[in-house]
């Protein structure tokens, strides 16, 4: 996305002693996204400049995207990337943007792209597109799946508009604690840990409910934790032939473990180091990328988040994991 005549803030920003994280993870994605499989995707979507249109002239595409991407990375709000971007060097180079041409697309913008993808569900899009390259590039080892939700919490204040809560969010309990907001579920590679499907609940539907929805057509085993016990049961599973060959690895209730026979300790166990890989995802999500709490109202706009913020960190732990096995070739 740089130019190819380096400008004066290029040549004194290459000579910093240190490169921040935030440089080395950008330099990691830019190097990593597939962009033109990603830009093709959206771009029968896109407000392009044609004969006879009146009004601002549209943004590159790539840049746009850029700029979602780095909204979904640091969690900011559409002014708030915008800002960033002025500030951070590393953010203007990764946009590609040169402030002596041409101005960071405003906030608004960025609204109208994001909405643009909301609409057309290109971020379930995005998902599916890198699900299908890692599966030709052999990084899937497919055969079974990882089913696990997590809590994404909703503000609960009715300071607004509407005076209300969003009313697609309810509150459950986990614990002893009370929460408001939504689910996230998803479906993981046993094998690897990408993420291949997600869906998105009000935060009191049972993690079990959205089980049949997560698994692929050709899967043969499923693993989940104690909050899917019985699934083998359930109407959805036992009325469908494929799921109803599946096999189910699901975790027992940590009261029983004390009393279980160290054999079956340890089959425990190896389901756990098998459970392991889905919270790696998770941990992205919501400790890398920030999103803890949703920043939209209503379920669809959320889901489009993680659908793109999950393509994100598969595209991450495919990364380090190329970074790992280069270190130690």
């Amino acid at each position: 996305m740089d130019s190819e005549q380096p400008s004066f803030a290029d040549v004194e920003y290459g000579n910093r002693r240190r490169v921040s994280k935030r440089e080395q993870f950008l330099e990691q994605m830019e190097a990593t996204i597939p962009w033109q499989v990603w830009i093709d995707l959206i771009e029968p979507y896109y407000y392009l400049d044609r004969p006879g249109k009146t009004g601002r002239k549209a943004k590159p595409l790539a840049m746009m995207l850029r700029m979602y991407l780095l909204q979904v990375w640091f969690n900011l709000s559409d002014e708030g990337v915008e800002d960033a971007i002025y500030d951070s060097f590393a953010m203007r180079r990764f946009l590609g943007v040169d402030f002596t041409v041409e101005h960071v697309p405003d906030a608004t913008t960025l609204l109208h792209f994001r909405h643009l993808l909301e609409k057309h569900q290109l971020g379930q899009r995005l998902l599916a597109a890198q699900n299908d390259l890692f599966e030709r590039e052999g990084w899937i080892m497919r055969g079974g799946t990882i089913v696990d939700a997590t809590i994404i919490a909703a503000p609960s204040s009715t300071k607004n508009a509407t005076g209300t809560r969003d009313p697609e969010m309810h509150q459950t309990r986990k614990g002893n604690q009370w929460y408001f907001g939504m689910k996230a579920h998803i479906g993981t590679d046993a094998g690897t840990g990408y993420v291949h499907a997600v869906t998105a609940t009000a935060a009191n539907v049972s993690d079990i409910t959205e089980a049949a929805h997560l698994m692929r057509p050709d899967d043969t085993a499923g693993w989940g934790d104690a909050g899917y016990l019985g699934i083998d049961k359930r109407e959805e599973i036992t009325g469908d032939p494929h799921l109803a060959g599946v096999t189910w690895h699901i975790a027992a209730r940590k009261s029983q473990l004390a009393r279980m026979h160290p054999h079956e300790r340890a089959i425990e166990s190896r389901k756990a180091g098998v459970r392991a890989k889905v919270e790696h995802a998770f941990l992205i999500v919501k400790r890398d990328f920030g999103f803890t709490k949703t920043r939209y109202r209503g379920l669809a706009k959320n889901l489009h988040h993680l659908h793109v913020a999950f393509a994100l960190a598969n595209w991450l732990m495919r990364a380090r994991a190329v970074a790992l096995t280069t270190a130690a070739a």
